[in-house]
Order: structure tokens, then C-alpha cells, then sequence
């Protein structure tokens, strides 16, 4: 039934596209990614077991997508605009993001001279504030592996604006009910501040280099529940999580970047909640004269809540540029854990995939990736 929908609404956009060549004034775009590999991980549960995969959550560069944006000059410069995008995984078409048709993105609004105001569900101020300082990204061996709401930073029933003047960048989001879907069911109330969210950042990019810094914060509901949240806790209308980001990145000539930050995760539950920094530090160099470029990142999870519970993380990823579209790439990651510290180096499932508290884990994978 939803590839009927897809097939359908892809249907529509082509003719509203076609109509839209008469008038001059809109523009409707499809893209995408089809990002999907495979990947091995050691050192899996109690048994120690390896564990050979193609991961359904993300890809080893990017996770995949199928998305739809317009925009309708109304003169004056002011547009109309809109975005839909849904997220899969192209292991067995299934839709990601809790089963939203358009979980990654879904608003409507305007922009101008201004900035741009838009409506629906949106990336929080977490995922500008990140672009260019991650040179991992959202990949499967990255920060989602330690905080698993950094590549999922979304909210429903939210605003947003952005506004770029002069090299500064200024946003915020607001969100009325911030997960509808499970595993959170967090959807709001009229008359109480339950899963209620909001974000801001303020960014700064020069010629070659850029600095950011971003605040998300969630109130959780009676029945809600956080992404990543400590096993034990509690979920009661008084929790609070809360991320503070700094970063920066800096652009060298042979055409790569270093980029570096913390995220500072501060989250009031029962019994003991969360209070915690994640340092991260990488580079992205392509070899000169060749398709190759090379990325590794060191991840750094400082737990303050919990004795002997801290993590570190190394990622190198090699990218082969077949196309301007078309990527191979090969990873290699490790983890280590602390005593009471029992981080995976992989995000590409929902089931638990890590080792016991105090061991370590290594994972590779080998993939591709096409975006049109």
C-alpha cells in the first residue's frame, strides 16, 4: 500500500510540475539517497559473538531517502515553499522514523529577505549547528552511536525560521507536541507544557571557516520516553533533556575540513538521569589528483552521572567517487568502554547490538551510495 502511495504522490508531483512550466513562477524537485552496504561487528552480547549484517537504520555515509520540494515565486521576494521527505531502509523498503509516511521532513511556509518560517515537522536547530563541524555525519559508525538523538534531531507540530544576514545565522524551532509516534508518544497538550520543545542556534560562517552554537531542549510527557535515555529512568511530566552544542570547522585549500565540538547533554529523570559531555574531533582530506578522500573522527563520551561508565570511539571511512552521484566507501570503527560502559560502534539497528559493560568492539563495513 505505501509504494502505491509513493507511486501515486510521485504521480502528482510530475504533474503538478508539468503545470507548473505554464506559469513560470514554481519549481518542483524529487530527490534522493540510496545508501546501503555491509558491515561486521564483534564482541555482540554476552556470547561474544560477530555478527554479519546489511544494517536497516542507516548507510556507512548517509541515511537513504525519498523527498519532494517546491517553491512558487509570489513576487516581490517572497516565495512559497515546501518540503516532503520519507526515510527507508533500502535492506527492505521499510519506512524509518517510527512509521511516519514523511518522517524526515513534512512543512509548508515562506521565505524572503527575511529568512524562511515554515510549518510541520522539521530538523531542530541540532542538525544546522552540526553540518560542517561533523565530518562523520550521520553515518552508521558516528555520533548516533553514542547519542542516538543526534541524527534524528526532529520535531512534530513545530515552527521554525532561519534567517542568514551577513555570514550570521539565527533559528529556532518550536514544537506544540514533539513525537507523536513510538516509541515516545509524546504529543502534546493544550493546556500543559507535557512534550513541549524548542531550539535556537546562532551560527557565524566566514570565507573558510565557521563557528556554532545551538540549545534543544524536550519536556517529556506522562507516557513519553527519550531516544538514548539511561535504562531505569522513569518517564513522568518533570523530565527534562537538554543539549547544549559548541563546534566549529575550518576549510583548507586542498579542499577538505577539520572539524570539531562538544555537546553537552544534561537530562533531570529518575533515578539518576543523565549529565554527560561528547567530545568530537575530525578531518576530511581528498587525495589530491585522485577520487579518493579520506574521514576520521574521534568521539570522546564523558558520563558524569555514572562512576567508570565513560566511552571513546575512532572512525576512518574511505570514499571512492565513481560520480559526482555515486559513491564506494569502506569503514573501519572501535569502540571502548569503560567498566560499566556498554557503547556498540554500530547505530544500524534497533535491537541491542553491544558488547557487555567493559568490552570493547570493532566494526567494518563496505557499502555504496547513489543520490539523484
Amino acid at each position: 500500500m505505501k509504494s502505491q502511495w509513493i507511486a501515486a504522490l510521485a504521480g502528482a508531483t510530475f504533474a503538478y510540475a508539468a503545470a507548473a512550466q505554464d506559469t513560470g513562477g514554481s519549481t518542483v524537485q524529487i530527490y534522493g539517497v540510496l545508501d546501503s552496504g555491509i558491515e561486521h561487528i564483534d564482541h555482540v552480547g554476552a556470547s561474544g559473538a560477530s555478527v554479519t549484517r546489511m544494517p536497516s537504520l542507516s548507510g556507512g555515509q548517509l541515511p537513504s531517502r525519498l523527498g519532494f520540494r517546491g517553491s512558487e515565486d509570489l513576487g516581490g521576494g517572497l516565495r512559497t515553499i515546501f518540503t516532503l521527505e520519507s526515510g527507508f531502509g533500502v535492506d527492505n523498503g521499510n519506512v524509518q522514523q517510527g512509521g511516519r509516511f514523511f518522517g524526515r521532513q513534512a512543512f509548508v511556509g515562506m521565505s524572503g529577505d527575511w529568512g524562511t518560517f515554515t510549518m510541520g515537522r522539521h530538523w531542530t536547530m541540532v542538525f544546522y549547528s552540526m553540518l560542517e563541524a561533523d565530518v562523520i555525519g550521520p553515518a552508521i559508525f558516528g555520533l548516533a552511536a553514542l547519542d542516538n538523538y543526534m541524527p534524528q534531531a526532529r520535531s512534530d507540530k513545530s515552527l521554525s525560521y532561519r534567517g542568514t544576514f551577513s555570514g550570521w545565522t539565527v533559528g529556532g524551532t518550536y514544537s506544540f507536541g514533539r513525537d507523536f509516534a513510538p516509541p515516545a508518544n509524546c504529543p502534546g497538550d493544550l493546556t500543559t507544557s507535557q512534550c513541549r520543545a524548542w531550539s535556537a542556534m546562532l551560527k557565524y560562517d566566514g570565507a573558510n571557516w565557521g563557528v556554532a552554537a545551538a540549545y534543544d531542549r524536550q519536556n517529556n510527557g506522562i507516557n513519553g520516553g527519550f531516544f538514548g535515555q539511561p535504562a531505569g529512568t522513569v518517564a513522568n511530566a518533570g523530565n527534562v533533556d537538554r543539549r547544549t552544542i559548541l563546534d566549529g570547522y575550518y576549510k583548507f585549500a586542498a579542499g577538505g575540513r577539520i572539524g570539531a565540538g562538544v555537546i553537552r547533554r544534561r537530562f533531570s529523570a529518575l533515578p539518576i538521569g543523565a549529565r554527560s559531555d561528547l567530545y568530537f574531533a575530525g578531518i576530511n582530506y581528498p587525495l589530491p589528483g585522485t577520487a579518493i578522500s579520506i574521514d576520521a573522527q574521534i568521539l570522546m563520551l564523558r558520563d558524569h552521572a555514572r562512576t567508570d561508565a565513560n566511552a571513546t570511539s575512532v572512525v576512518l571511512r574511505g570514499n571512492y567517487a565513481l560520480s559526482r552521484r555515486t559513491w564506494l566507501y569502506a569503514m573501519l570503527g572501535h569502540v571502548g568502554n569503560d567498566g560499566n560502559a556498554a557503547y556498540a560502534i554500530s547505530a544500524g539497528e534497533l535491537a541491542p547490538s553491544g558488547p557487555v559493560a567493559g568490552r570493547g568492539q570493532t566494526g567494518m563495513m563496505v557499502g555504496m551510495r547513489h543520490s539523484f
